[in-house]
């Protein structure tokens, strides 16, 4: 298949198109920031290897999350469940930035110092090893330091622009 560095409009277009069509769990990233904990909605989240455990995130270029991931910072991933889209739009408006970590659901992890989401799917702590950039974004690979499990298995699933 040829590579192809600037398709043309429509091309992105159907591209865009068709991965609507993927359905994906949703995430929320976590780290601190400069002027405290920082996050944004994430639905590139994939396992990467159980040996060492990584995972990688895609993330913008142009986010401000983009800079809590140099090499050896730490973030978690905070898979949510279905009845939290709540704070899956919260995280993934800019409009909604004051409500991010309002209320008791957030924690902060005595052991990596990193905001979590106490009723999430699962609460994946992991430190930057390597950043690939990539056109817009960076995929990042996270070596995972430490997991934490919660309720049963009811994730969010986004597609089409909408949730499942």
């Amino acid at each position: 298949m040829k590579q192809v560095h600037n398709p043309d409009p429509e091309l992105r277009e159907d591209f865009r198109n068709a991965m609507r069509r993927l359905a994906s769990a949703v995430g929320v990233l976590t780290a601190n920031g400069p002027n405290g904990p920082l996050g944004m909605a994430a639905s590139s989240i994939t396992s990467l290897t159980v040996d060492p455990p990584a995972l990688l995130v895609c993330v913008n270029r142009s986010a401000a999350f983009h800079a809590c991931l140099g090499e050896g910072q730490s973030f978690c991933v905070n898979l949510l469940s279905r009845d939290q889209r709540d704070i899956c739009d919260a995280f993934g408006s800019p409009a909604r930035r004051q409500e991010r970590f309002v209320g008791d659901c957030w924690s902060t992890d005595p052991s990596n110092d990193l905001p979590v989401l106490e009723d999430a799917q699962a609460n994946i702590a992991c430190f930057v090893t390597r950043t690939i950039p990539y056109g817009t974004h960076s995929i990042v690979i996270g070596e995972v330091s430490a997991v934490r499990l919660s309720g049963d298995v009811a994730p969010l699933i986004y597609q089409d622009g909408g949730y499942l």
